[in-house]
């Protein structure tokens, strides 16, 4: 229907450039008619509005196949421009055309010269407010958040939002800590869930691999458990534009963090990384839940189960409750049992934390054996 409005639109328009051409024609006696033919005048005007017709209903095709790619081109471009730089960039356009008009209302008065030079004039202002407010936008926004009415007062409600808001990636889903702590209350704000996000859950569900099938049965169960609770504030983001041409799950997710301002919510080591290279701020449940493991110093002493053996020769290996790995050096014979052991060292690495330790009352056995040389003592 807007489509056929519009070719109407523009073939009544040719139509009407037609009529006022051939009018101007036989008002300014363009066409010499005679006295005794006057309607010869009325043909000419009916020609040149038929000509205008003919030209509007051939062109009328190509103007709005011209229109609609133009409108395409635009419309990613946008997509793609921080709202930012549109917001900044408008106004220094805005700035430059007033200040282009209170010129020209001076070079108008030097005929066709000033009004040519007004013209030119017009645009290069335009064209150089839009681009120093996007340059120089940090520092406007800094510049108008020094004076007191545009201060941090008035800047806080956009960005607690902004810090509020937090992206949820698949994996951190699928595991199935964030509803826990969603309901303990460590985590505030609206969590969104993008689309592509729940359609990758769905693939995962319907996968033939029956692990997979359950991962993302249970990725699905938990998201619902989620939105029913009354507790958690839990969206689903369907405005996936300007991301569609990006294929991988971790790039559009990086790509919605920058565009909202938003945190991204994951266990992925490798998103977590990618997020930080490109400044998007990331909450890792994996570090959280190291950050909340008991301190352990050297020297502390603790109560452990040798559960099997550890990759050097007669090491054992116990595990604490929170699934933190102790190597206990010597505790290959202990295996079974529960023993007490004093911490040596810790050692913190990326996927978690790991203790070394040494049987409790090791080195007053030795002292009492004598000072032990390669497995035998100084005595002999």
């Amino acid at each position: 229907m807007i489509r056929k409005t519009i070719y109407g639109l523009i073939i009544l328009l040719f139509a009407s450039l037609g009529f006022w051409v051939g009018l101007y024609i036989v008002s300014n006696d363009l066409v010499m008619v005679p006295d005794t033919l006057p309607q010869l005048e009325l043909g000419v005007i009916a020609l040149g509005a038929l000509l205008g017709l003919l030209v509007g209903v051939v062109s009328a095709p190509w103007i709005i196949r011209g229109g609609l790619k133009l409108t395409v081109v635009v419309d990613q471009h946008l997509v793609k421009t921080p709202t930012q730089d549109l917001i900044m960039g408008s106004l220094g356009l805005i700035f430059g055309l007033i200040i282009a008009n209170l010129l020209g209302a001076i070079l108008s008065t030097m005929g066709a010269i000033g009004k040519a030079i007004w013209l030119l004039g017009t645009l290069l202002l335009g064209y150089l407010g839009l681009s120093v407010a996007v340059k120089k936008r940090e520092d406007i926004v800094s510049l108008f958040s020094s004076l007191p009415r545009f201060g941090k007062e008035k800047l806080t409600k956009a960005e607690t939002k902004a810090q509020q808001t937090k992206v949820l990636d698949t994996s951190v889903i699928i595991d199935g800590r964030i509803a826990e702590l969603c309901q303990s209350g460590f985590i505030e704000g609206v969590l969104l869930v993008p689309v592509f996000v729940v359609d990758e859950l769905r693939h995962i569900a319907d996968s033939a691999d029956l692990l997979k099938r359950n991962r993302g049965r249970r990725g699905l169960d938990i998201l619902n458990a989620m939105k029913k609770s009354a507790d958690i504030k839990v969206q689903i983001y369907e405005n996936a534009k300007g991301l569609d041409d990006i294929a991988e799950v971790d790039a559009k997710l990086v790509k919605l963090g920058q565009k909202l301002g938003a945190k991204i919510i994951t266990n992925d080591y490798n998103l977590n990384k990618v997020a930080e290279l490109q400044g998007v701020k990331v909450l890792n449940i994996n570090e959280l839940a190291n950050a909340i493991k008991p301190v352990v110093l050297p020297g502390e002493e603790m109560t452990v189960m040798v559960v099997k053996d550890g990759k050097e020769m007669g090491q054992g290996v116990a595990y604490l409750d929170d699934g933190t790995m102790i190597v206990v050096d010597g505790g290959k014979r202990y295996m079974g049992q529960t023993i007490s052991v004093l911490v040596t060292s810790v050692l913190q690495t990326a996927a978690g934390r790991m203790i070394f330790a040494k049987p409790k009352g090791t080195d007053k056995r030795a002292e009492a054996a004598g000072q032990v040389v390669g497995g035998v003592n100084a005595i002999g």
